[in-house]
């Protein structure tokens, strides 16, 4: 019994060194962020996984970076900005952003689901803690945690700048050359915490090679389109 309890709290003391080093201040509300770094794959309950929090997170996140853009390119149309937003706050962006934070190894999810390794859930998840830092500390606090450590440390802006992000017209011009067909499809549609969610899949010459998860189609479609230029050896 003894030994037991001495398991939970070392597990808890654990955790929380490790989310007070990611974050680099002391949280007030631990559950918050526990509850934000649960995947629901572990947790199903809506008040116990990270998918509210994650559109929370989501709407904070693109605010800071729209307000960051419009201050850093005064001169720029709304096409620019929309562009390097969306080059910014992108799915497959995140995700790496995350793993190389280490949010992986604090992360609770299940590890013995081989998919959920490779997937976009750690980018998820990144939003998700956006969403708990947001309500721990408040926007303008939050906005300065994610200029210092998200949008400085990661995001160089002459290298977004002359980033190609519509890999659909790389895939259209790859399969316009090679005399192949190509077809985009929503395979799944379904509403979560009131928001619709769509899977998009690539067929090229009927066969299904990328698929991509967002809340809307086009972004959906962007993100299968990537996968498939990565694994066509495109970039």
């Amino acid at each position: 019994m003894l030994k037991w309890l001495k398991n939970i709290f070392s597990s808890s003391s654990s955790f929380e060194h490790q989310l007070r080093n990611l974050l680099g201040y002391s949280p007030s509300n631990i559950a918050l962020y526990r509850t934000a770094l649960s995947h629901r794959s572990v947790k199903e309950g809506n008040d116990q996984n990270n998918e509210r929090l994650e559109y929370l997170g989501d709407a904070i996140l693109s605010a800071v970076v729209a307000d960051y853009l419009f201050k850093k390119y005064p001169y720029k149309g709304e096409g620019f900005l929309t562009e390097m937003r969306s080059k910014m706050v992108n799915r497959a962006m995140l995700n790496d952003i995350a793993l190389k934070m280490g949010l992986k190894k604090i992360m609770i999810y299940n590890k013995g689901d081989n998919a959920l390794k490779i997937s976009q859930i750690f980018g998820n998840t990144l939003e998700a803690m956006l969403g708990a830092i947001y309500l721990d500390l408040g926007y303008e606090r939050t906005g300065k945690w994610i200029s210092r450590n998200i949008i400085m440390p990661h995001l160089f802006m002459e290298d977004l700048e002359a980033l190609e992000i519509n890999h659909k017209n790389k895939l259209y011009g790859w399969v316009t050359k090679n005399g192949k067909t190509i077809a985009f499809e929503t395979l799944h549609e379904k509403i979560e915490h009131g928001r619709r969610h769509f899977t998009v899949g690539i067929f090229i010459d009927g066969t299904l090679i990328a698929e991509g998860k967002a809340y809307n189609k086009k972004d959906a479609g962007q993100v299968a389109a990537q996968f498939a230029v990565e694994k066509l050896g495109l970039g």
